[in-house]
């Protein structure tokens, strides 16, 4: 977590248009862009499977031609944020999904359909639109096959370049797009999380390799964050926020690191600071079952790190 300072924070949470050839769609806490390029438009972020139906509404409310779309891309293959994928792959099966080489693994393999599945009706229930699960054809069922993108490929939608980076730390299939015409990062988890005025932080595969994917990122040229929860980020703050972000994941780790030698378990420290989380922020998106998932994994990475020697 990281406090932000009295005036420098511009995060903006409502749909509408941001700039030229970008909007934000979706819901604040699961925020869907779409950029038109001259040749085509492509959405990027999965998102919550629940937010289909806000998309479609949107895309009447705004104006915004969905016969245009030929593209989604899939920052990483967390439930959260490949939920709208399904729908739209099979409403316009023309469109390509793209991801990760390991994300488009994760798109065919069973156990990583049916945790999707699992948390996003978790997360669904906990809003109050489980219905929507069960109105509109949300479910991974093995039937979208994904594009793989690496480090340095392009797309080119005419006008508007999205340039990939592979950053891996939030979790192995991370990657990052950059907009070099807007100078905006689209970089989902593998920055922090803009919650309220506050960055969290969420190195859940492995702390070394998350910094490392912020040192790649903090020299581009931003004016734009689009972050995938909870709204984007311009002005002062946005060129800062990769920086600001690196200083919160080393002010949380340190933190995490004192909780698990309080512990002196796995099970025990995430279960702590799981109980803490939510006690101060019980609006979060994920429920507590999730996060504590979450929270087990870092602790347990944590938990493999050598004390440093005492002289």
């Amino acid at each position: 977590m990281y406090k932000q300072k009295e005036g420098t924070i511009v995060r903006i949470r409502v749909p509408g248009k941001i700039g030229d050839r970008l909007w934000m769609l979706g819901l604040e806490e699961s925020c869907i862009y779409v950029v038109e390029g001259e040749k085509e438009s492509i959405i990027i972020n999965g998102g919550l499977s629940y937010v289909a139906p806000d998309l479609i509404r949107q895309f009447d409310q705004y104006g915004i031609d969905e016969s245009r779309i030929k593209g989604i891309l899939v920052l990483h293959a967390h439930f959260d944020h490949m939920g709208i994928v399904p729908f739209f792959k099979r409403r316009r099966p023309e469109i390509r999904v793209y991801g990760s080489e390991r994300a488009c693994e994760i798109f065919k393999n069973p156990k990583g359909r049916r945790v999707a599945n699992e948390f996003s009706r978790l997360v669904a229930e906990r809003v109050g639109r489980a219905q929507l699960l069960d109105e509109y054809d949300l479910s991974w069922n093995g039937d979208v096959e994904g594009t793989v993108l690496s480090e340095g490929d392009c797309i080119d939608l005419g006008g508007a370049t999205l340039r990939i980076y592979e950053t891996p730390g939030h979790s192995l299939c991370s990657i990052a797009a950059y907009m070099q015409e807007s100078k905006a990062l689209f970089a989902s988890d593998s920055i922090g999380i803009p919650f309220k005025e506050i960055i969290e932080t969420s190195p859940a595969y492995n702390y070394a390799d998350y910094m490392e994917s912020l040192e790649k990122l903090k020299n581009l040229e931003v004016d734009l964050i689009c972050a995938d929860h909870y709204g984007y980020i311009t002005g002062e703050e946005a060129r800062e926020y990769v920086v600001r972000t690196i200083i919160a994941a080393r002010e949380t780790y340190s933190m995490m690191k004192q909780t698990f030698r309080r512990a002196k378990s796995v099970e025990k420290a995430a279960e702590e600071w799981t109980r803490t989380f939510c006690k101060e922020r019980p609006d979060y998106l994920l429920t507590p079952e999730i996060l504590k998932k979450v929270n087990e994994q870092i602790f347990s990475h944590l938990a493999q790190e050598p004390e440093p020697a005492v002289d």
